[in-house]
């Protein structure tokens, strides 16, 4: 199939189709670092977001980019809602209860 084959629009191409898109900026999220004292900004691909059964064993977590070390803090509900939102990759812990 070619790239300027038309799909029921006119005269409409896959260029002009998406000529209006514009590319959109990552998403970041600023952090900081007990360790270090650092503050930096992180993409979603450098978190990770661990939602378990109590407000306790609910957190992210990020290697700090200054000085190496392995963060962990802990996430309530609205930290989860943006963290998801912005693409965190997320684990649901289970209880073994």
């Amino acid at each position: 199939m070619s790239e300027s084959v038309t799909s029921g629009a006119a005269g409409m191409t896959v260029e002009s189709a998406f000529a209006g898109m514009r590319s959109v900026a990552p998403v970041v999220f600023r952090a900081g670092c007990p360790n270090c004292r650092e503050r930096f900004e992180l993409t979603a691909g450098a978190l990770r977001l661990a939602i378990g059964a109590t407000s306790r064993t609910t957190f992210y977590s990020f290697t700090c980019p200054e000085c190496g070390a392995a963060v962990r803090k802990p996430a309530g509900e609205r930290i989860v809602e943006l963290l998801t939102d912005g693409g965190v990759r997320t684990l649901r812990l289970h209880s073994t209860v």
